[in-house]
């Protein structure tokens, strides 16, 4: 009599977010969500590609990788560069995550609620005022605190502003997806 093998269950595949992203703030930011959301069943990859981010990168970036048909793919990045939402909107299966004028505005959001236009420069500013120890590419403890504790604050004033105009920020989508995971 011989014996019979027990059937293997089918490996359920977990999917990828692969983001894509301007630069060291961003990359930052999403080794936050990381970290604070600790979800197994999900894979964050940043990658920092800077403004020259387009269809065939990405393409030849995910070639090598196993990826399955759950994975999304994210840009997020900075509008207020001249032409940037055009060549952004023109790279295919891609969810945009933007913030015009800067990722700081989305900090920004955690503090207060704010809607009129911006640059670069004030978003930094104040945020160096309600943390003096705030600098481009990091994420201390000061920061940190306060991207954890107004998180559903910071939704809800994004939701509330019309993307992609100055100011915005669709960082939220990504945050409510790994929420809701």
């Amino acid at each position: 009599m011989s014996r019979s093998r027990a059937k293997r269950k089918k490996r359920k595949m977990n999917p990828t977010y692969w983001v894509f992203c301007e630069g060291e703030t961003e990359e930052a930011y999403i080794n936050f969500l990381k970290s604070h959301f600790r979800l197994p069943s999900i894979q964050i990859k940043a990658k920092v590609k800077g403004n020259s981010i387009n269809q065939n990168y990405i393409a030849q970036y995910l070639k090598g990788a196993f990826t399955t048909s759950k994975d999304q793919v994210f840009l997020l990045y900075d509008i207020d560069a001249p032409k940037m939402l055009d060549r952004l909107c023109k790279i295919e299966d891609c969810e945009l995550l933007i913030s015009n004028p800067c990722i700081e505005f989305w900090f920004l959001l955690h503090y207060k609620n704010h809607k009129a236009v911006c640059k670069e420069a004030f978003c930094i500013k104040e945020l160096k005022n309600r943390n003096g120890k705030y600098r481009k590419g990091i994420i201390d403890d000061q920061l940190l605190e306060k991207l954890v504790d107004k998180m559903d604050k910071a939704i809800e004033r994004a939701k509330a502003l019309d993307s992609p105009k100055n100011p915005s920020s669709t960082l939220y989508r990504l945050v409510e997806l790994l929420k809701e995971a």
